[in-house]
């Protein structure tokens, strides 16, 4: 499972599209983007047909640990400007940064990735993580339970 991840220094980023209040514990994920991908076809000025699936934690990176700690996750796409928001819908500016990014392959639910995130790569490395916006980047034609889906983990970090 142990790949090496490629860094990339994020630029402000624009985006547009739903958001819930969660907890991993309580995860509404699926109701997410259930709401959101009948109207993604509204969305004006997109940069990619990819959708960002992002996780902003209000207690930052120390709230990780723990599975009933709430936060808002979003289901978006990438826009070049908000001249022309869909009604219902909200904006959000990822400011950039420094992220690790790294490739998962398989379905959703199977947590390896981030396991090795989490408890393998990141102690052992020169890197921390940052208090700023998680997110995944998912293809065009993704669907969460297929084995052979795949997906690329933006994770926020900073120099110890």
């Amino acid at each position: 499972m142990g790949q090496e991840p490629r860094f990339e220094q994020l630029e402000e980023t624009r985006l547009v599209g739903d958001s819930l209040e969660m907890s991993r514990a309580a995860d509404q994920t699926s109701v997410l983007w259930r709401n959101f991908m009948p109207r993604r076809s509204s969305i004006a000025h997109r940069t990619s047909q990819d959708f960002i699936s992002m996780q902003v934690y209000p207690q930052g990176a120390m709230q990780l640990a723990d599975p009933t700690a709430m936060f808002t996750k979003w289901a978006t796409v990438q826009v070049d400007h908000f001249d022309s928001v869909p009604d219902g819908m909200a904006t959000y500016t990822i400011a950039g940064g420094l992220y690790a990014t790294f490739q998962h392959n398989g379905p959703a639910t199977d947590l390896g990735t981030v396991m090795y995130i989490f408890q393998e790569w990141l102690p052992s490395s020169e890197y921390l993580i940052d208090d700023r916006e998680h997110f995944e980047v998912l293809p065009p034609d993704y669907q969460a339970l297929d084995p052979n889906a795949h997906e690329v983990f933006w994770i926020p970090v900073r120099s110890r």
